[in-house]
């Protein structure tokens, strides 16, 4: 029995013409990026000073919110009663913080280094404090742990084996652990050539460092040793990480090499929100816009092709699907669909009206409804085609014209953001703290310099003036930026954007410091003045 022959499959490329989903896509961004937006303004906002009852609270509203909502005291029992007090303005102290996880708080490093070796063979030693807690702040709880860290080097060019001794003692000079001393040599290598104490449970107190050199046997003449060191104490100021010294949110620590960043410090969130709300959507949209344009660049070649093909005596039908396998850009998918069309048997005018209202310009509908109604009086078509070519070529040299006229209007308006937010991150950076080093009350009073008073300011106030300037004139410029180079609203927004974006980096980078911000600053070991001879 003979067998069949298989027939060969029939495979046809419809290419059917799907539904535009440009707009759907548009408002799903929009909205996407709205609600986010809102959420970051409505973190801002509540964490501002422009909420109300936040000037009189103790904690911000955000703050106060969430931690009634999940503080939980040493006993497991929910919502301590500091946190339900905290808008009334009672502050809470460290271990009400501490049943709350974004107000607790972690050791930070004070550190003390001799800024030049101490040298000869006479022991000496110097007291230093370590700072931490107070009882008011602990209401009767045990300190938390703090540790601190001793590295030294001894070195000695006469005697390479001459032995030595380092020791943190209390303010009496008594040892209060072998584990607080270490006895080593000179030159030693190990680790480094690095000697090492490490104490875990130091209190709060004063304290004194002790070096005793050990006299080489049979020697006289003074033998030469130096001695360097560094003191490192983690130490607890009982702010909590989250938060400066004025109980405002600055968010958790990134280092990047030499930056310390707060990148979820409320007042980023003024420009998040914003910049969110703003800018994917103009992006997406003026990306749809500049395809739409990129398209009417080739649709006068299509046009003065299709009038060369009807003078050649080919009827728009067939002219349209041998243009197909032309090269037009942007223009070859919407070509092959009209020919595709045109095959299904649809009626040419009706092809050039679904081309026009997918493109949607005011240039190719113009166009197109000129060659409709020259195709239905059934005059010279290759005329009004190459017309139409030539009027559509014309307004796209005018736009073009129009946007090189005015790039440089453009430039201007960002050079002078730009100078803008250069004199601002200078005023912050140089000028305000000046003004706040000028006078270092403790309290509000104001510091008398002859007849001048200068008042306590609090840099931070200054700081988030001047953010809110700059962002609202990032909106502005880069709105009127766009609208002057195209005319639409997406461009300027998406020009807006980028200029908030500027203005974020800029102020993250270079004026959001530690000092500025209100983060406490570690004052050191403070040790004494001068050295005790043994």
């Amino acid at each position: 029995m003979a067998r069949k022959k298989k027939r060969p499959k029939l495979k046809v490329d419809l290419d059917l013409p799907k539904d535009d989903n440009t707009l759907t896509t548009m408002y799903l961004i929009s909205g996407v990026t709205v609600i986010i937006g809102l959420l970051c303004l409505g973190f801002w906002f509540s964490n501002s000073t422009f909420m109300p009852g936040n000037d009189n609270a103790a904690l911000p509203f955000f703050v106060t919110t969430y931690c009634k909502m999940t503080a939980v005291d040493e006993y497991g029992n929910p919502n301590p009663e500091p946190f339900e007090l905290a808008a009334s303005g009672v502050v809470p102290e460290y271990v009400d913080n501490e049943t709350c996880n974004i107000l607790r708080d972690s050791p930070s490093p004070s550190v003390w280094k001799t800024p030049k070796p101490w040298d000869g063979m006479g022991g000496k030693a110097k007291t230093f404090q370590v700072p931490g807690l107070e009882d008011k702040q602990l209401k009767g709880k045990a300190h938390p742990t703090q540790e601190l860290f001793v590295t030294c080097d001894a070195q000695s060019n006469d005697f390479p084996s001459m032995g030595y001794a380092v020791s943190v003692r209390d303010a009496n000079g008594e040892l209060p652990s072998d584990s607080w001393r270490h006895i080593g040599v000179a030159n030693e290598e190990d680790d480094g050539g690095s000697c090492k104490i490490s104490i875990t449970g130091i209190l709060p107190g004063e304290y004194r460092l002790q070096v005793e050199p050990e006299w080489p046997s049979g020697v006289t003449k003074e033998p030469d040793f130096t001695f360097d060191f560094t003191v490192t104490a983690m130490t607890y100021d009982g702010i909590p990480n989250y938060m400066n010294n004025k109980s405002l949110w600055i968010g958790p620590e990134v280092n990047l090499g030499p930056f310390h960043l707060r990148p979820t410090i409320y007042l980023n969130f003024f420009g998040f929100g914003f910049f969110m709300m703003i800018y994917p959507a103009a992006v997406y949209w003026d990306r749809v816009q500049r395809n739409i344009y990129a398209m009417e660049d080739k649709f006068p070649d299509f046009l003065r092709d299709l009038a060369e093909y009807w003078k050649g005596g080919l009827s728009m039908t067939i002219a349209v699907q041998s243009l197909a396998n032309s090269e037009y850009g942007a223009l070859n998918n919407e070509v092959r669909k009209m020919s595709n069309q045109i095959s299904w048997g649809i009626a040419f005018g009706d092809v050039l009206i679904l081309f026009a209202d997918r493109v949607g310009t005011p240039l190719v509908k113009r166009a197109v409804s000129l060659i409709i109604e020259a195709n239905k009086a059934g005059g010279k078509i290759s005329d009004i085609l190459v017309t139409a070519a030539s009027d559509s070529r014309e307004i796209k040299f005018l736009q073009q014209e129009r946007l090189r006229t005015i790039s440089s209007y453009i430039a201007v308006i960002w050079m002078s953001y730009i100078v803008f937010l250069g004199v601002i991150v200078v005023l912050s950076k140089v000028f305000i703290p000046a003004i706040a080093g000028s006078n270092s009350s403790s309290d509000d009073s104001a510091t008398q310099i002859g007849n001048m008073q200068i008042r306590k300011i609090d840099p931070l106030f200054f700081l988030t003036v001047f953010f809110y300037g700059v962002s609202m004139q990032a909106i502005g410029n880069g709105a009127m930026a766009g609208l002057m180079a195209t005319g639409r609203f997406s461009s300027g927004m998406k020009h807006a954007g980028r200029m908030l974006l500027l203005c974020i980096l800029c102020f993250n980078f270079i004026t959001f410091t530690p000092d500025l911000i209100g983060v406490p600053i570690s004052y050191g070991l403070s040790p004494s003045i001068g050295t005790i001879r043994l």
